[in-house]
């Protein structure tokens, strides 16, 4: 499969890039190298290969949930951009209404 240039330049303007004529040639055929190599991966027979949607073993990642500690007010508003007493002192995001 062979990308024309105008398709080159639709794809960029998706992906908000502003490509020069030489990058777009250089990118016309390199897409279309990787577009010809997808095509070749179809002909590749894989029915004897049972569906895997991951080849890494399953395990969980996150740590234990154990609390800990409770903070001061003081440390929790230590860096703070600007607190009032022991409070964060945020800008309203609501009008009058």
């Amino acid at each position: 499969m062979e990308l024309s240039h105008d398709e080159v330049r639709r794809i960029a303007e998706l992906a908000k890039l502003d490509l020069t004529d030489d990058e777009i040639s250089l990118y016309a055929g390199q897409l279309s190298h990787i577009l010809q190599y997808f095509e070749s991966l179809k002909e590749v027979d894989t029915s004897h290969i049972a569906p895997t949607a991951s080849v890494l073993p399953l395990e969980n990642v996150f740590r234990a949930d154990i609390a800990g500690p409770a903070l001061t007010p003081e440390e929790v508003i230590r860096n703070a951009p600007d607190a009032m007493g022991d409070q964060f002192f945020v800008n309203a995001v609501l009008g009058d209404e």
